[in-house]
């Protein structure tokens, strides 16, 4: 069967197989399985994207193989593939008794063909392969050389399904000086990047966790974040994906309740965040006020501002169903002239911020889904888990917890806050803000100054 010719041409088309996963993120190797001349099965890398850590190019390439023959013995077969197998495609291809193997690049580190262990050459073992390496091995190294610097440069590659705002979009936004953080390897992100702030010591004695709603972003929080640093405070405020300075998918679609809502739990666990105090408003609570009765001891308060949990088994208020209803018929609404309207102290400078992240329609999937989203019905996904957090936080909550009421606010109304409280085991009587509407945040300090004395006090546990 060796003939440099086709085993070239073979070779080829498994660099071909290389370059597709490539494309999917995936390391770029590839193989291609050869009976009697023709190819019968082809395989590339796929362990991220099939959570499978075996799913090696040469093991999907041998398993369709063999369905195809209906014989896990590939005995007249050939394997190549573009990078020197490893131990465990190595022991595969032994068990398969493959009449030979032809690959391209050498693996310094992980190469079971010669490189670091040569299991087919152990004259101990009942079945002989032959092995042929060094085809196209230029062609195979330099695809690994440009996946590995491309990633190097870009840690966070942009899926084929999202869109990223450009950076020049948030460059020099009034009372938003912070770094960016990102994060895209939680196993719910998937790829997807997602934006954070991480301000103030790991080991501050309050993390301050913010979660913003729609249509805002982590700008939200910006009159609020420099009292929580000045008393010694940390904050983390992500962006949800789909806002602000995180991936936006393409697709209305993407976006569910428990996918948004796992990605923070998810981000909490990755970032160890302990002695929280949870700060919500709009989704930010929706979501959010899900979070503490999975990891009760990470949360020592809430702050509450302008939001609700999405039972299903309490009728949505006429404010937001009159939200829902614009909408949809408006879905294209500008966010800018939205905050206008509610909040005239703003500059107009601070309202355009607001649109930022949202160039184009294109990318504000995320604005036309998440009305909808709002669990309306029991079965509503999210609306269970809504109800747990309920009676979690009528009989479990140990925390401390201070509410917050704009009182212009045209969607919810101080009758939804006042009922939240009553859910809320020892919430106090809410301070109410006259002057404010829904993004309670846009009067910020004052609410932040009383929330540091508040979770300041000796009672916080």
């Amino acid at each position: 069967m060796n003939n440099p010719q086709s085993d070239t041409h073979f070779m080829t088309l498994a660099l071909e197989q290389a370059r597709a996963a490539a494309l999917a993120g995936e390391v770029p190797v590839g193989a291609v399985v050869v009976h009697q001349g023709k190819v019968i099965a082809t395989g590339r890398n796929a362990p991220v994207h099939s959570h499978d850590p075996s799913a090696h190019a040469e093991i999907v390439a041998m398993r369709a193989a063999a369905q195809i023959l209906g014989n896990y013995r590939l005995e007249t077969c050939e394997l190549f593939v573009t990078l020197e197998p490893c131990a465990m495609c190595s022991g595969a291809m032994l068990h398969a008794r493959l009449q030979r193997v032809v690959f391209g690049a050498a693996d310094p580190k992980t190469g079971a063909a010669g490189s670091v262990v040569n299991l087919f050459a152990q004259p101990q073992l009942n079945h002989q392969t032959e092995v042929l390496g060094g085809v196209l091995a230029e062609e195979g190294a330099q695809l690994l050389k440009s996946f590995f610097k491309e990633r190097r440069l870009n840690l966070h590659p942009l899926r084929e399904d999202a869109l990223r705002t450009p950076d020049v979009r948030f460059a020099a936004l009034p009372g938003y000086p912070w770094a960016p953080h990102y994060i895209s390897d939680l196993p719910a992100l998937d790829g997807w990047r997602m934006h954070y702030l991480d301000e103030g010591p790991v080991e501050a004695p309050v993390t301050w966790l913010c979660l913003h709603g729609n249509p805002a972003w982590s700008y939200l929080y910006r009159k609020m974040i420099p009292a929580f640093l000045q008393t010694g405070g940390r904050v983390i405020a992500p962006d949800l994906i789909g806002f602000g300075k995180s991936d936006k998918p393409k697709k209305e679609g993407a976006h569910h309740f428990t996918w948004h809502r796992q990605a923070l739990l998810e981000l909490i666990e990755r970032l160890d965040l302990q002695r929280v105090v949870l700060v919500v408003q709009d989704w930010g609570g929706l979501l959010g006020l899900t979070l503490p009765m999975e990891h009760p001891g990470r949360y020592q308060g809430l702050l509450v501002m302008n939001t609700t949990l999405g039972t299903g088994d309490v009728p949505l208020s006429p404010g937001f169903l009159a939200w829902l209803e614009m909408c949809t018929k408006n879905p294209e609404f500008d966010v800018a002239r939205l905050f206008a309207r509610g909040n005239p102290h703003m500059s107009q400078a601070e309202c355009a911020a607001y649109n930022a992240p949202f160039p184009d329609k294109g990318h504000r999937a995320a604005l036309r889904r998440f009305p909808s989203m709002v669990p309306a019905g029991p079965d509503d996904e999210g609306a269970e888990l809504s109800r747990r957090a309920r009676q979690f936080f009528q009989e479990e909550w140990q925390g401390k917890t201070f509410m917050v009421i704009g009182q212009q606010d045209p969607v919810l109304g101080e009758p939804v806050m006042r009922k939240l409280a009553s859910d809320l085991r020892g919430c106090g009587e809410p301070m109410v803000l006259p002057e404010a509407g829904h993004f309670v945040q846009e009067h910020g300090e004052v609410v932040a100054l009383r929330a540091v004395q508040f979770f300041g006090d000796d009672q916080v546990i």
